[in-house]
């Protein structure tokens, strides 16, 4: 069960995550377009799990460990953009969502 405060907080990250990706995440990952999906954050604050959908579909762990490799940078821009909102900015550990697949695996199963 999640807080209010671990809620607001995670509304945020995924909206200043999704803008910051928006604006670098082609030159992150090589010109893919990336999308922050979920962020889930830990009840101490400290840790936020960011669920990133890669599109296109090749190469996506490339992807995910060249943002992966460069989640202390991405911290650290978060703490300039959001350091009159938040007094400590959570570590990321980035993810792959892959709930569109799974939609379309069992959309397909359900076509057959």
């Amino acid at each position: 069960m999640t807080t209010t405060r671990q809620h607001k907080v995670s509304r945020l990250l995924q909206k200043e995550l999704a803008q910051y990706f928006q604006k670098n995440g082609s030159k992150i990952t090589g010109g893919k377009m990336v999308t922050v999906t979920v962020v889930r954050i830990s009840p101490d604050l400290g840790v936020s799990k960011v669920y990133l959908s890669i599109f296109p579909g090749e190469g996506l762990q490339d992807a995910l460990e060249a943002i992966s490799g460069k989640a202390g940078l991405i911290r650290s821009d978060m703490g300039r953009i959001l350091r009159n909102q938040l007094r400590h900015i959570p570590e990321f550990v980035f993810y792959l969502d892959d709930s569109l697949d799974y939609i379309d695996r069992i959309d397909n199963l359900l076509n057959e």
